[in-house]
């Protein structure tokens, strides 16, 4: 029995490797009402807000499975997908309530990086999020942002951190006018 249930999990892996959603549909189907009660339960969801959230939950699942990151199904798959709600859940409290509050520097450091990274392109932003940000691999760069094939993707990263690096250096060179420091000063 065991094993007519791994070659079925292995079976639904490959099917939604290959783009198949069929299993996430009726997973989501058959476990939204259910889903909804434990939301309500464990982090006062509406039906609403806890549906938006499974579907959300079914789409990083697909996407981990999609490139790769997932690579074998877990034996619980139900429990697994509460699971990913549940951190999902806990990184929102703790992002509301303050608690992960990061030191001044690291702070200015980061809305720093953020307001520079808002200047490339929408183009760039996005490949930039699907690879560092997403973890996607060049082929999968490649299939979402229509690019020939992985080693074009590689290139356009290539030039999309060209690009930041030459933001970054343009505004540390304003940065460092403004306060009268002088390249040679130092």
């Amino acid at each position: 029995m065991s094993t007519v249930i791994n070659q079925q999990l292995a079976e639904t892996l490959t099917q939604m490797r290959v783009g198949n959603q069929a299993f996430l549909i009726s997973f989501y189907q058959d476990n939204r009402d259910l889903f909804a009660r434990w939301a309500r339960r464990q982090h006062q969801l509406d039906p609403a807000a806890a549906h938006e959230l499974l579907r959300t939950v079914l789409v990083d699942f697909y996407d981990q499975v999609a490139d790769g990151r997932l690579t074998k199904m877990p034996a619980d798959v139900r429990n697994h997908l509460y699971g990913m709600a549940q951190e999902r859940m806990e990184a929102a409290t703790r992002q509301s309530t303050g608690t992960e509050e990061l030191p001044a520097a690291e702070a200015r450091r980061r809305q720093r990086m953020l307001r520079l990274f808002r200047q490339l392109g929408s183009d760039s932003q996005l490949l930039l999020m699907y690879f560092y940000f997403k973890a996607f691999s060049f082929d999968k760069v490649a299939g979402k942002m229509g690019y020939a094939n992985a080693t074009v993707a590689r290139l356009q990263k290539a030039n999309c951190l060209r690009k930041l690096y030459e933001i970054m250096s343009r505004d540390q060179s304003e940065t460092d006018g403004a306060a009268g420091i002088s390249p040679s000063a130092g």
